[in-house]
């Protein structure tokens, strides 16, 4: 968090993450360098650099569409949350896989030429104006960058250096890459395959992450349209019932014009701060309370409920929100406390 910076933080956590990842890649890396050839034409088999040009390329694009699944999943079920704790360690992963892919298909058509490799990959091919045999090299090498400069900037300094907002703009890029990795195999793969079976798996791990996003966004609009509105004459808001709250969790109260706010109970008494992690933004109103500070889904960071605070010796601290409780309700006054300011629980 903020007291220091470390290259790599591993815990049992994430190196469970990791092996699973890395075990699961080489598996499938292994599966289909054998597999694969039985059903290739015989009569064209494919050589052995062009086999594995296959399997790290069709690795790599099953990947981040795992990847981009992930947060909507999480949204959808909380039981997808483990995924989404070291979603970015995955991320330098599939870079990884995608610059494996991108070495052997450099080593192999471009080495030989007359010229850089690099300058054949973007010169060799100029056919812009037909779809068939369009250049489409160019999509592969444009989804390559922007995933190098995200595994790049995945680290939580560069997080703080460039300011949550900045970061996480620069990071939605990766659906811009995915795009581009569509456009890549749809014009490359699929003009050469004549098994239906790659487009098909295309068309699904594409519709896939679309239509969880597309659900994953309906349930937010349903939330963020259950806005909570103050009384006439009086700021207060009536955000929920007592029985609304399940110990050590919160509800997510969406304000008019206003950053939303996560209301917790915690050992039969509430605390209300803002909804967004100082680290990511991340929606701390669908994690938990953990060892007595809420925990964010996200990666975990944590905050006092009745402060905002990040625990000693990290430096975080959260807006908190005064409550009042009558009757079995909520009531929350949306005008928002100095970050790190104290407000005694109340009883629920």
């Amino acid at each position: 968090m903020s007291a220091r910076y470390v290259p790599v933080g591993w815990n049992t956590s994430k190196a469970v993450y990791d092996a699973i990842a890395l075990a699961t890649i080489a598996i499938y890396i292994f599966l289909f360098l054998h597999i694969a050839p039985s059903f290739v034409d015989t009569t064209q088999p494919w050589d052995g650099t062009s086999l594995k040009m296959r399997a790290y390329g069709s690795c790599a694009f099953l990947l981040l569409s795992v990847l981009l699944s992930i947060g909507p999943l999480a949204r959808l079920d909380r039981r997808f949350l483990p995924l989404l704790y070291n979603r970015r360690h995955l991320g330098v992963i599939t870079c990884a896989v995608a610059l494996m892919h991108a070495s052997a298909v450099l080593g192999w058509y471009f080495s030989y030429g007359p010229g850089d490799a690099y300058v054949l990959l973007l010169s060799a091919n100029t056919s812009y104006g037909r779809i068939a045999g369009f250049p489409f090299e160019i999509f592969g090498l444009a989804a390559l960058l922007v995933l190098i400069a995200l595994a790049a900037t995945s680290h939580d300094f560069w997080l703080s250096f460039l300011t949550p907002p900045v970061w996480k703009a620069l990071h939605m890029a990766v659906y811009g890459a995915y795009f581009a990795v569509v456009l890549h195999v749809a014009l490359g793969a699929l003009q050469a395959s004549t098994n239906p079976f790659l487009g098909m798996v295309v068309l699904a791990c594409a519709s896939g992450v679309a239509g969880l996003h597309v659900a994953a966004g309906r349930r937010a609009r349903a939330a963020d349209a259950a806005v909570a509105r103050p009384l006439p004459q009086a700021p207060w808001v009536m955000a929920g019932e007592i029985a609304d709250i399940v110990e050590d969790r919160a509800i997510t109260v969406h304000l008019a014009d206003a950053e939303p706010v996560a209301i917790f109970r915690h050992a039969g008494k509430l605390s209300a701060v803002s909804n967004l992690c100082a680290h990511q933004n991340g929606p701390l109103g669908e994690g938990k309370i953990i060892d007595g500070c809420i925990t964010c889904p996200w990666h975990g960071f944590q905050y006092h409920p009745e402060d905002g605070c990040a625990p000693a010796p990290f430096t975080e601290k959260l807006a908190t929100f005064n409550l009042r409780v009558a009757d079995g309700k909520i009531w929350l006054d949306p005008r928002p406390n100095p970050p790190g300011t104290r407000v005694e629980p109340v009883a629920a």
